[in-house]
């Protein structure tokens, strides 16, 4: 018996045409940052995206951008830090709802944090759960293998949450659905090269790597 007879009887059977592949356009949520918004339509629920970017390239702006966004709209947010590196005070200014935000410290462990976000995920009950590995060293970082990630993938499939990565480099691969690449773009000096310079500012873009659609300047940082 032919396939194409099989999938005749199946869609008889099921009363409708047998379409496993097709996956309907999940639902985005706004960042807090227009130009990031404009670019990538927001970050999907039920999918994993990736924040990456050197020190002093905006990821950290981003996630406390992401983190206001999501407490703004009453949602229960979860920062896995695997690290220490976040700052509650930071946060605070940067408008994040810290009653609705848990922080969990991972002590420096890239493989208690990884454990933790898919504790978290299977759980549920988390509109954004966010894996902090920005300031985990990218040896260390890349020693999660796909297989792991692969797992946070199909965890959060089907759920209302946002799950994001912030480090230094792409590490999920394949497994996300959006990739965010920071980078500083220009720097801002005063006084003479001669002589001591002040560092007034700096200016880092965001782009897209799944649409390859580059972002006007979305942060702007100002050395007061």
């Amino acid at each position: 018996m032919g396939a194409a007879v099989l999938l005749k009887q199946f869609e008889s059977i099921l009363g409708g045409p047998l379409d496993w592949q097709s996956r309907s356009e999940p639902e985005r949520a706004p960042t807090g940052v227009a130009e990031i918004d404009s670019a990538t339509g927001g970050l999907p629920r039920g999918c994993l995206t990736e924040i990456v970017g050197a020190a002093s390239s905006g990821r950290t702006s981003l996630l406390l951008s992401l983190l206001a966004a999501a407490t703004v709209r009453q949602e229960a947010c979860a920062l896995v830090d695997a690290e220490d590196a976040f700052s509650p005070h930071s946060a605070a200014d940067a408008g994040v709802q810290l009653e609705r935000l848990l922080w969990v410290r991972c002590g420096h462990s890239a493989e208690h944090a990884l454990k933790a976000a898919d504790l978290l995920i299977q759980g549920g009950g988390f509109g954004l759960v966010v894996m902090d590995l920005g300031d985990t060293a990218p040896h260390t970082a890349k020693r999660i293998s796909l297989a792991s990630w692969f797992r946070l993938r199909r965890a959060v499939e089907h759920t209302p949450t946002i799950l994001v990565s912030l480090a230094r480099q792409s590490n999920a691969k394949t497994c996300a659905s959006l990739v965010i690449e920071c980078g500083r773009h220009a720097t801002t000096w005063s006084g003479a090269r001669s002589v001591s310079r002040l560092l007034r500012g700096f200016e880092v873009r965001a782009q897209s790597t799944q649409r390859r659609k580059q972002c006007s300047p979305v942060f702007t940082a100002t050395a007061i």
